[in-house]
């Protein structure tokens, strides 16, 4: 028995002292929200009312309960006003509900704020101020000033995080006294700072956009996580290398949780999740005690009533309440629009005119046809209210999104989004796809449409003679090659396409060509040919002011956009019905 055990002693301790021959992985939680624009309470969606202050907190105390040991951290942002704030007001209200959301997030006990173009709504001055006042961490790198740190290192499970924050340079002008230092080489010195502190992985909060944080991976080396807090167009998440980039939810109606797991200092795996704060999570009581019953009307909601604040902004506030009105919202549309979006747009308008009701107008029916002539519409759908809207509390509101035409008030395209072009003329079974070779699931969607052989159109612009693209040259090179294949070999192009798509990043394109000849493609792709072959090719994005995808054009008349990759059964479908459509 005491040989047994000297034996296990002996190979424990060699088995310690010289190799690593258990290296157990950690698992480390991170909370995150971003772009939340101090939305204090839930949204004022017909849908989904989600969101809240009082919610949000709840559901963090949930999770601490479940594991003490997180990182909750803030992308930028967090300050009411500014251009993306739905529910701004005006200067004084604004502030107001600023200063209570640093109170609920100072409640919540936030590990970390990146400072954000935002925080500078209202000066200096009131950032210092009021952040002084709070026991909230505020980082940036870019950024001197003592109110920001530019890095801090957590202990979370064991795992020391390193995290740095990155301000958008547009905050400039309104930054006042604070000076800015060059992005990469604030960035790299935070990078190196954290290292030298044994941080084991590293974060940035970033309030940089989708193309600055492209530009900043590709320039500097080290970061493992980027949590964004600006808008983006892409998925919850997305890879780009090795570095991991998670996007913060609009106004905070999800909260963001990335679980890593940890293993030789490095992520072995990830979980990304975006939760909803629906009305099934209680209000947390101590947050709640803090917020006003209501800072406009908008807040004042109740299934088939509308209300209004009294005493906005204050702890007497108070809504009161009476019978919706209704108001009538005409659509001209067509029967089966694929493209059209009549939530999104009700749901805009019911903040301004919680009574709306929608009616329609179907194209090509004489009055539709009648009024798209009298109105000089080009694209459909086409949302109207007439003279009458005037009278209504919320016009004066919203009558920056109208434009009057004779006697009715027409919302903006802009707004109400194009889905049909009647005056373009029909080419049934056309199907033309505007796509990236760069964009996520561009590999599947072109693998999956192959055999439909749409159109394609490459997310190219030009002016004054030169092309630009969201990658750069690298990518207006690898369009200019590709018109050029479809050119020479066209029985080859939607392999050479799908080739390419999986292997994107990959400098060895003539590896896509199989035996066919690379001289003619290069020859081609860089000299003029291949230029008016690409122009030629984005002409139809010129005309239809296409710059983003994948985007559809069927039967040269109706678009529309898809998330995620489509199904070609799904889009035959739909060739097949507006066939039948046609021949009826």
């Amino acid at each position: 028995m005491k040989k047994t055990f000297s034996f296990l002693l002996a190979a424990f301790t060699f088995c310690f002292l010289l190799l690593p021959c258990v290296v157990f992985a950690k698992d480390i939680t991170i909370l995150y929200t971003g772009q939340t624009h101090a939305m204090l309470y839930t949204c004022s969606c017909p849908v989904e009312k989600d969101g809240g202050v009082s919610r949000r907190s709840s559901l963090i105390t949930t999770f601490r309960r479940a594991n003490p040991d997180i990182l909750l951290v803030d992308a930028g942002n967090f300050f009411a006003g500014g251009l993306l704030d739905e529910y701004t007001q005006n200067t004084q209200m604004d502030m107001q509900r600023t200063l209570i959301n640093l109170k609920a997030m100072e409640l919540m006990k936030y590990d970390a704020l990146a400072l954000g173009e935002d925080e500078f709504n209202f000066g200096a001055d009131f950032l210092k101020e009021n952040i002084n006042k709070t026991k909230l961490i505020l980082l940036s790198s870019n950024i001197k000033a003592k109110e920001a740190a530019p890095y801090l290192i957590k202990e979370v499970a064991g795992v020391k995080v390193g995290l740095f924050g990155l301000t958008n340079l547009r905050a400039r002008q309104k930054a006042g006294v604070f000076d800015f230092e060059d992005l990469e080489q604030a960035a790299r010195q935070a990078i190196e700072k954290l290292r030298s502190g044994n941080a084991e992985i590293i974060v940035a909060l970033s309030n940089l956009g989708d193309a600055e944080n492209l530009k900043l991976i590709q320039a500097v080396g080290g970061i493992d996580v980027i949590i964004n807090g600006t808008q983006s167009k892409d998925e919850p998440y997305k890879k780009i290398g090795q570095v991991l980039i998670v996007n913060s939810y609009w106004q905070g109606r999800k909260l963001g949780v990335l679980t890593l797991q940890i293993k030789d200092k490095k992520i072995a795996d990830f979980k990304v999740e975006l939760m909803r704060l629906s009305d099934k999570i209680k209000d947390d009581p101590q947050v709640k005690a803090i917020l006003p019953n209501c800072f406009s009307d908008i807040n004042c909601k109740n299934n088939g009533l509308t209300g209004t604040c009294f005493n906005p902004g204050t702890m007497s506030s108070s809504c009161k309440f009476e019978q919706l009105k209704k108001i009538k919202l005409t659509a001209i549309t067509t029967k089966d629009c694929i493209g059209c979006d009549e939530a999104r747009v009700e749901n805009f308008l019911k903040k301004f005119l919680p009574g709306v009701t929608l009616t329609h107008l179907y194209y090509p029916d004489a009055r539709a046809k009648k009024l798209i002539k009298d109105l000089k519409v080009s694209g459909l759908p086409v949302y109207f209210f007439g003279k009458e809207i005037e009278s209504e509390k919320g016009f004066a509101d919203l009558k920056q999104y109208l434009e009057k035409k004779n006697d009715l008030y027409v919302l903006k395209p802009e707004l109400g989004g194009v889905a049909y072009f009647p005056e373009r003329e029909n080419k049934k079974g056309r199907l033309d796809l505007f796509i990236s070779l760069y964009s996520e699931n561009a590999d599947k969607i072109i693998e999956e449409l192959k055999e439909i052989n749409p159109e394609l159109h490459f997310l190219v612009t030009e002016q004054q003679s030169k092309f630009d693209a969201m990658r750069g040259s690298a990518e207006i090179e690898e369009c200019l090659r590709s018109v050029c294949v479809k050119k020479y070999y066209p029985q080859a192009y939607w392999n050479y396409l799908s080739c390419r798509a999986k292997n994107i990043n990959s400098s060895w394109w003539d590896n896509c060509l199989g035996d066919l000849d690379p001289y003619k493609i290069k020859t081609c792709a860089t000299g003029k040919e291949g230029e008016d072959l690409l122009r030629e090719n984005i002409q139809l994005n010129k005309e239809l002011q296409i710059i983003f995808g994948p985007t559809y054009l069927l039967d040269n008349q109706e678009i529309f956009a898809t998330q995620g990759l489509p199904k070609k059964g799904d889009l035959k479908a739909i060739l097949k019905n507006k066939k039948e459509e046609v021949s009826r």
